[in-house]
């Protein structure tokens, strides 16, 4: 046998999510799948259930090498809300023991375990583990640092907190259960030096390594033919999802009144009926609903510039890639990671402010050959950082060199000497 055997244990995985960590997961096993290495998913089907607000769609068919397991405990929330509770995998609990005892992983990586097992999971398997951290759940009950649903978390109040998002209170947090869980994880890895340093602001007691999430090589295919743009008149765009946190409401009332450019919205969420509201009488403000990718990659492709203005700490922000593909530039809100991706990229401008935002919107729409060449710069950041040939050789890096550390010279030995080298 040649390659590692994989294991990820996540609560959402795609159609079974919501979010961009889920997408990303996928991404990243797909990537491992495809250099010759073999990967298993376990992911709870019913805490989607519990959150969505239907079904989920038919799901795509995976790779060769990739294998998903969608646990259902036959008892619906009941299962996840117990997990919640108790901090492990009160109903799923011996499946997945089964599962990782016979699969002889030799990669164990968690990542959102929130509602498939809580902290209780990281004992389960055996081999080199990994946690990754898409959220801030490892510190922050609500998983984003968003504080009573109103402003950025400078400081705990947990028990409080839960009581505003309408959660039970997680009584496990106080007992000291998650940190006696974190010595069965040999690494854990952050999505950005902001999210680490934020992790370790908030108390979090182990190092961290960091590693971006990417976009798959075999989007790349006719990324540079021509295409025709969505509408005559320029634009600026958002995508994602539709919530408070994500701050679109400060973004809409730029586009009131007469105007050269357009906003163009791409995303569904619980907070797009007051958003569709705050834009009723502003024709310059279009939404269009969730989108495939092909639709999307115009759109990125002939925007003036991506938009991301969230409120929150994000841990990365994928929607960035998506447009530094493209080449098209960004301007992000000078909050969280959104500065230290568009720095080290030279691909956009930032803003605080309601008059920065609108005079970054300015400049890129009067200055053709600026908004080039910021588009530029992004293109080859993207080239450099965030596609798939470059970061999964990264985390295999950080396989290598947990084996290096355990001494397991099984892992060392499948690993060919140009991976994670």
């Amino acid at each position: 046998m040649t390659g590692l055997r994989f294991c990820f244990l996540t609560t959402f995985y795609p159609p079974y999510n919501f979010g961009g960590d889920g997408i990303g997961i996928q991404r990243l096993a797909r990537g491992l799948a495809g250099t010759g290495h073999e990967v298993t998913i376990l992911h709870d089907a019913d805490a989607y259930d519990a959150l969505a607000k239907g079904p989920a769609p038919p799901a795509e068919p995976e790779p060769a090498g990739l294998e998903v397991v969608t646990l259902r405990s036959g008892v619906g929330v009941l299962s996840p809300l117990l997990t919640q509770q108790f901090g492990r995998p009160v109903l799923n609990g011996r499946r997945i023991g089964r599962i990782l005892a016979q699969g002889s992983f030799d990669v164990i990586n968690f990542h959102n375990v929130s509602l498939i097992g809580g902290p209780g999971l990281l004992r389960y398997g055996a081999g080199i583990k990994l946690y990754m951290a898409h959220e801030h759940w490892l510190v922050c009950p609500t998983h984003v640092l968003w504080r009573h649903g109103r402003e950025l978390c400078t400081g705990k109040q947990c028990l409080r907190c839960q009581l505003v998002y309408r959660r039970p209170p997680q009584w496990w947090r106080w007992t000291g259960m998650l940190e006696r869980a974190l010595v069965h994880v040999d690494a854990f890895i952050a999505m950005s030096e902001f999210s680490r340093d934020k992790h370790r602001e908030f108390g979090f007691p182990r190092d961290m390594e960091v590693l971006p999430y990417f976009l798959p090589d075999t989007a790349e295919q006719g990324l540079d033919s021509p295409s025709q743009p969505p509408q005559d008149r320029p634009y600026f765009l958002f995508v994602g999802r539709l919530e408070r946190i994500k701050g679109l409401q400060d973004v809409i009332p730029e586009f009131a009144g007469a105007g050269d450019t357009d906003l163009l919205i791409a995303g569904e969420g619980e907070f797009g009926a007051a958003l569709r509201s705050q834009a009723a009488e502003m024709p310059r403000v279009r939404f269009l609903g969730r989108l495939p990718g092909d639709a999307l990659a115009r759109l990125y492709r002939h925007a003036v510039a991506l938009i991301v203005p969230s409120l929150c700490y994000e841990t990365f922000g994928i929607i960035m890639l998506e447009a530094f593909r493209q080449s098209t530039p960004v301007i992000a809100r000078r909050l969280g990671p959104l500065p230290e991706i568009t720095e080290s990229a030279g691909g956009g401008e930032l803003f605080s402010t309601r008059e920065e935002l609108r005079a970054a919107m300015s400049r890129l729409a009067a200055e053709p050959g600026y908004r080039e060449a910021l588009g530029r710069s992004a293109r080859r950041a993207f080239e450099d950082h965030w596609c798939e040939r470059v970061v999964i050789p990264r985390y295999l890096g950080i396989v290598r060199r947990t084996a290096e550390r355990k001494q397991d010279w099984r892992v060392l030995e499948r690993l060919s000497p140009r991976q994670g080298a």
